[in-house]
């Protein structure tokens, strides 16, 4: 959706809720609304479900299907808040079922803004990993290239494979990147290369887990019925929903500390249209997460695996090499360490973006608790 079509949908929102003297229909007018909603996040998250498997730009999972990700999210975020919110008298949202579902998406939101600061986090580890790749690339485009060349390749891919294959109960994210928590102290120590700032707070606790997070946030989301589910406890739970997804998506993508057990079962209700592709991607990752969660790694992030087999490939050829090498066999290390090359690349350009975007919707979550929780204080009962 683009910026235009979100204001044309926020403009109409804003235009019914202030015809006040025209309530006959209203209730119709905002189940049109839902349904526009619901249409539009059915539409973006089939474009993401039919992103290609293995088109290196593009690929489900990539860096930037991750940021398109995200983007989806903002825009739901925003909208969802506007269904709900935009104004609507206050004390709308403290009647029930509101004033439970409400302070309910309000915990999920804590969660999540330690969530998306453990992916910012995991970040590091995987620009980490893009370091030790480059220093792979350098070693073995060295002319001429010689057993020295290859001693110094084997020792970054070994180091490479080792931070990929972490161990998540032994949170070693952890060693590798600085961790941060929810409400902790803005850093004044600016990165002068990308111009934004670290986030710089308080250290994940030892026994945090990821997985737990996730499974938390699920409790009690379900999906409204009857008459509820065209009315206010929809929206309420389509960004409950968004949000728990999301985050799992991360997870599964980004290094995060303790992942074991992350193919639990979302509350998805296939039964409505919008949630379709969004079941697709679920049942998509889940299965390629179990087929990898055995053997420990990094994340299912596209570069990281691509990275990988690429990796494995090049320890082999390092190992078994003697001056001054077959031809037939350096054309084809030739070959993948240009592919390495290129996933690098890529990472480069994006992974500094997707760490921002990440950050945004950290802030996001952040104003709009803040204003909920306003909108409650505002709708509560005078005592």
């Amino acid at each position: 959706m683009t910026g235009t079509d979100q204001s044309s949908f926020l403009g109409r929102i804003s235009i019914r809720r202030n015809q006040v003297n025209a309530m006959e229909g209203y209730h119709e007018q905002e189940i049109e609304d839902l349904e526009l909603f619901q249409k539009q996040l059915s539409d973006r998250f089939a474009e993401l479900l039919s992103a290609p498997d293995d088109a290196p730009t593009e690929a489900f999972l990539s860096i930037s299907w991750i940021r398109k990700l995200l983007d989806v999210f903002l825009c739901c975020e925003t909208e969802c808040k506007a269904i709900l919110l935009m104004e609507r008298d206050a004390a709308q949202i403290s009647k029930p079922p509101l004033d439970r579902l409400i302070p309910e998406l309000l915990e999920r939101v804590v969660k999540a803004m330690d969530i998306c600061n453990a992916a910012t986090n995991g970040v590091e580890l995987v620009r980490h990993c893009q370091k030790l790749a480059e220093i792979t690339v350098s070693a073995l485009e060295q002319k001429p290239f010689g057993e020295g060349q290859a001693r110094r390749a084997k020792k970054a891919l070994v180091s490479l494979m080792s931070a990929m294959h972490v161990d998540d109960k032994e949170s070693s994210v952890q060693k590798t990147a600085e961790r941060s928590w929810s409400f902790g102290r803005r850093s004044g120590n600016k990165d002068r290369h990308h111009g934004h700032y670290r986030s710089l707070s308080w250290q994940v606790a030892k026994h945090w887990s990821a997985s737990k997070q996730i499974h938390a946030m699920t409790m009690n989301l379900a999906a409204p019925r009857g008459p509820e589910a065209s009315c206010l406890p929809a929206p309420v739970y389509i960004l409950s929903l968004i949000i728990v997804f999301v985050m799992w998506v991360l997870i599964a993508a980004i290094p995060c500390q303790e992942r074991s057990g992350l193919t639990t079962h979302l509350p998805i209700n296939k039964h409505v249209n919008w949630t379709h592709s969004l079941a697709g991607i679920h049942d998509k990752i889940g299965e390629e997460w179990k087929k990898k969660e055995k053997k420990g790694m990094a994340g299912l992030l596209y570069e990281m695996q691509k990275m990988e087999k690429l990796g494995q490939s090049l320890i082999e050829f390092t190992d078994s090499y003697q001056f001054p090498g077959e031809k037939e066999k350096l054309d084809e290390v030739a070959a993948q360490v240009a592919e390495l090359a290129e996933v690098c690349r890529r990472m480069d350009e994006g992974l500094v973006p997707l760490q921002m975007l990440i950050r945004e919707a950290f802030h996001r979550l952040v104003r709009n608790r803040t204003e909920f929780l306003d909108v409650l204080e505002q709708g509560a009962p005078v005592v």
